[in-house]
């Protein structure tokens, strides 16, 4: 027996609308959609958007995603102007003992890390 994915379920904030659109701008795809949750897929990465506001939970959520070039996925998110259609919050890459990656803080408040990785 093995494990072949994990989809966590993110809340949404105050705006299910808006963070839909935020993912979609981030290029990841709609695959299908129910009652109030969103399965959102790009590549081998998947989760759940869920019509859920909850600051704290969200406020203590962290999601990390590996992409094949962060300075591409940089390069092609910065031009968008995500911080200020979406008033989201987006650091430049930044090498942290950890490794070097991208932070994205969402509407809801979800920290995401994103780094180079396979």
């Amino acid at each position: 027996m093995k494990y072949n994915s994990i989809e966590p379920f993110i809340p949404s904030g105050k705006d299910f609308e808006k963070s839909k659109k935020l993912f979609l701008a981030l290029g990841f795809d709609i695959k299908w959609e129910n009652g109030g949750y969103a399965g959102f897929q790009k590549d081998g990465c998947k989760f759940i958007l869920q019509d859920y506001d909850d600051k704290h939970f969200a406020e203590n959520l962290m999601i990390r995603i590996t992409v094949s070039d962060l300075d591409e996925f940089w390069q092609e998110i910065s031009k968008k102007n995500l911080e200020i259609e979406f008033n989201i919050k987006l650091k430049e890459p930044t090498t942290f003992p950890y490794g070097r990656e991208v932070n994205l803080i969402d509407i809801a408040g979800v920290c995401w890390h994103i780094a180079q990785g396979d």
